[in-house]
């Protein structure tokens, strides 16, 4: 998969002498693995006046981490839509592949934790809505491609403790996100959907190219199980009629919130299968 980052490049509630709010770029290592040592991935911060926001400051100020980086990205997620041309612009004329994405786990996690333990003692912070919170434009559900839909699929559970162990299972493609970003104890239920078909490596080739979000339990207009993926995509992966599975559902969206909205995605040739043609740990992030 290569080396992933997270970028944020937006105003912070902080003012300078003129009473204007600086901007701030946060770049980080994002973390691929489920019991990853997150004090040991890659960091950067720098902040800006509001004069010198655009796409040739953002690009020096990546320069400058990838400088100091262990090794520079092959790809960069971002999870603000309002900021997609500049970081866009910035990331092409570096060579870098610029996602949006709502897999930013770490960047949000240390974005929440300076806004409650370093933006307050800076000089010049003034107390003010900080949104860290993902608040792209909704778009409606497409449908999946016929050649992509599974052959069967089934709700099923994993403890926090079995999802750990994900690197020494069978994968073709997948992702996980480190697991000590939710303060739970390892027996707790994660809940999941497996998919099974035949053609499981060409669907989980075409999932792993979507940069795979989150699975959402929704009840109007239709009762659904929606696959979001991007910035704001989303996909038609069940449509629920059957009332038991209806009600099975309902225990799913149940159960991701009691996990912290953690859950997973797996693909199989069949429920027999010893190994994933993909699997996905997926966080619901509000």
């Amino acid at each position: 998969m290569g080396n992933i980052w997270e970028i944020d490049f937006y105003s912070r509630p902080i003012f300078d002498a003129d009473n204007k709010k600086l901007w701030e770029v946060l770049l980080c290592e994002s973390p691929l693995q489920p019991q990853q040592n997150l004090s040991e991935l890659f960091r950067y911060s720098k902040f800006c006046n509001n004069q010198q926001v655009n796409s040739a400051w953002l690009k020096e100020a990546m320069i400058e981490a990838i400088a100091q980086a262990p090794q520079p990205p092959q790809k960069i997620r971002f999870f603000r839509f309002a900021m997609a041309n500049m970081i866009t612009k910035a990331c092409e004329e570096l060579g870098i592949a610029a996602q949006p994405s709502r897999r930013t786990f770490l960047l949000k996690n240390w974005l929440d934790d300076r806004a409650t333990n370093f933006y307050p003692r800076q000089p010049g912070y003034q107390l003010s809505p900080a949104p860290t919170s993902i608040q792209n434009p909704p778009s409606n559900p497409q449908r999946l491609p016929d050649a992509l839909i599974g052959q069967s699929w089934a709700f099923v559970n994993l403890t926090l403790r079995e999802l750990g162990e994900m690197p020494e299972w069978d994968i073709e493609f997948g992702e996980a996100l480190p697991l000590n970003l939710v303060a739970l104890p390892p027996d707790t239920p994660v809940p999941g959907i497996l998919i099974f078909s035949p053609r499981a490596t060409p669907l989980a080739a075409w999932m792993s190219g979507l940069d795979l979000a989150a699975l959402r339990f929704v009840e109007k207009p239709q009762p659904q199980l929606l696959l979001e993926t991007g910035a704001n995509d989303s996909w038609i992966l069940v449509n629920l009629r059957d009332g038991q599975i209806l009600k099975e559902a309902q225990q799913f969206a149940i159960a991701k919130q009691k996990a912290g909205q953690l859950h997973f995605l797996g693909v199989q040739s069949s429920p027999e299968a010893q190994s994933f043609a993909g699997f996905w740990i997926l966080q619901e992030v509000m």
